[in-house]
């Protein structure tokens, strides 16, 4: 889903990371309610900061539609899970198309009929002109998430890593656990990524504080080790809202050299920061630089790591929380320490 090449330069702009923070849906009928906030949030966003700031890119967190509440893939499918486009993509077309602004949904919980009984963790990059790409989540946090990668069914066609070429600059997203896999971000980069948008659900103690800030730590080393803009939404839900877990919000968005241009205090609730793009001045440091230019200095041909699969695809069997385990002992085994 990559759109035509576009060769103007891009103007500066500002982006907004956001923060959600509703109870649990029950069912695919709660979802309304949680977009109606978020068109709030965007509206609200846009308009507010007009008299200062140009916020034309808004990014959502992973499960702000709907969290993974059951444990099987199966309940999934029958309770929150929903075709992708539909009703509530239309309508962040409608406000993308009226604000002249570009949208990363949340993720939503994506049932599809070519692959019968899997369940996705989706988000889609939505602007004026439409829906630009949908991402499904490459390394679901296993063993808890029940959904399937398209690593695991085999013959899958369509573009896992897709990068949308906008008037704001080539943007990609990737969805939390896959940050923490270097190879998924620099696959996104070496594909011309410019802004990386990453929607998560990250919690404590991974969070954005000391000693175990991997959220900070992580967002700030695949910007400076790819040359990219980061533009990173956490969940803010309430301990209630979202058990087992706590969520730690700190929604942030970081240069290409690493440096946090703005971050929400850590701790849940709605948040909403706002940061300057500039992939005018990020195109011509990529062209200039000849030290840390870590795409080019990249020796590609030396590493065997990649040559074969750890994690071995599932097929056509559906995610569980034993099958995953035994898949991940698997992978163990074969591991050159084991």
């Amino acid at each position: 889903m990559t759109n035509h090449e576009n060769n103007a330069m891009p103007q500066p702009f500002y982006a907004a990371a956001c923060q959600t923070d509703f109870p649990a849906a029950e069912t695919r009928a709660d979802i309304g309610s949680r977009v109606d906030r978020m068109l709030e949030i965007i509206e609200q966003t846009v308009t507010g900061y007009e008299p200062f700031h140009d916020v034309r890119l808004l990014a959502f967190p992973e499960f702000a539609h709907a969290i993974p509440a059951y444990q099987t893939a199966g309940e999934l499918h029958e309770k929150l899970a929903v075709e992708l486009p539909n009703e509530h993509t239309d309508r962040y077309h409608e406000i993308a198309r009226r604000l002249g602004c570009y949208i990363q949904t949340g993720s939503f919980l994506e049932r599809d009929a070519a692959y019968p009984g899997h369940v996705f963790n989706s988000t889609l990059l939505i602007g004026p002109e439409g829906v630009l790409g949908k991402y499904r989540k490459v390394n679901t946090w296993v063993p808890w998430e029940v959904h399937t990668s398209p690593h695991d069914i085999e013959g899958y066609n369509e573009d896992v890593f897709p990068v949308a070429d906008t008037e704001l600059g080539r943007i990609a997203v990737a969805t939390c656990y896959d940050w923490l896999f270097p190879e998924t971000i620099r696959e996104l980069a070496f594909r011309g990524a410019e802004v990386l948008v990453r929607i998560s659900a990250y919690m404590d103690p991974w969070g954005a504080t000391a000693p175990m800030d991997w959220w900070t730590m992580v967002n700030r080393t695949r910007a400076l080790e790819n040359t990219v803009y980061v533009v990173a939404a956490n969940q803010g839900a309430q301990f209630r809202n979202y058990p087992p877990f706590s969520w730690p919000g700190g929604s942030m968005v970081v240069d290409y050299d690493g440096r946090i241009l703005a971050q929400a205090d850590p701790g849940p609730g709605e948040k909403v920061v706002v940061a300057p793009i500039d992939v005018g001045a990020l195109r011509r440091e990529r062209a200039r630089r000849l030290g840390h230019d870590t795409r080019a200095h990249t020796r590609s041909s030396l590493y065997t790591y990649l040559r074969r699969d750890y994690l071995a695809p599932g097929g056509d069997t559906v995610p569980s929380v034993d099958s995953l385990g035994a898949r991940i002992r698997a992978a163990k085994d074969s591991l050159p320490d084991a």
